[in-house]
C-alpha cells in the first residue's frame, strides 16, 4: 500500500510571474486566474514568516498535473542557477509531448529562447529537445515519431 494517491503539480519559483505564465501560455497551457496567498497557511508550509505570493496554475488541454509558478512578493527571491547544466543535482526540466517539435523549436526560438543542446532521436520513437526558457528553466520537448 503506497501512501500518494495522485500526482498533483510541480512547482517552480521564479521573478517574473507574468513574463513566465505567458511564456507556458505560447506552448499551449491554459493558466486559471492569479492569486495572492500570504498568511498563517502559507508561513507554516514555507517555514518563513511574513511570506507573501502571487500564484499562477497552468494545465495542459484536457487536465492532468498542474504547473504551479510563484512569485514571492516577500521574501525577496533568491537567486537561482539559470544556466545550471542537465547534470546539476536537483529539478532540472518540466517536460511536455508535443506535435510537430521543430515548429516548437522555431516559435521559442522567435521569443529569444534556444535549445540547451540539438534535437534528437531515440530508437525511432521519439525526437526530444531541450530548451532553456524564461529565467534558465530547462523545457524538454517530446514528440512522438509517427511510423
Amino acid at each position: 500500500m503506497g501512501f500518494v494517491q495522485r500526482f498533483d503539480h510541480v512547482g517552480i519559483t521564479v521573478s517574473d510571474l507574468d513574463a513566465v505564465a505567458a511564456f507556458f501560455v505560447s506552448l499551449g497551457l491554459e493558466a486559471d486566474q492569479k492569486m495572492a496567498v500570504e498568511g498563517e497557511f502559507l508561513d507554516t508550509v514555507i517555514g518563513m514568516t511574513g511570506a507573501a505570493t502571487e500564484i499562477v496554475m497552468l494545465r495542459a488541454p484536457g487536465g492532468g498535473t498542474t504547473l504551479e509558478l510563484s512569485s514571492f512578493a516577500r521574501p525577496d527571491y533568491l537567486p537561482g542557477s539559470p544556466t545550471a547544466p542537465a547534470n546539476e543535482l536537483g529539478l532540472r526540466n518540466i517536460a511536455f509531448e508535443v506535435q510537430d517539435l521543430r515548429a516548437v523549436v522555431d516559435h521559442v526560438a522567435a521569443g529569444g529562447y534556444g535549445l540547451v543542446g540539438g534535437i534528437g532521436e531515440y530508437e525511432g520513437v521519439w525526437r526530444m529537445a531541450y530548451v532553456r526558457g524564461p529565467e534558465g528553466i530547462i523545457v524538454s520537448l517530446a514528440e512522438r515519431i509517427q511510423k
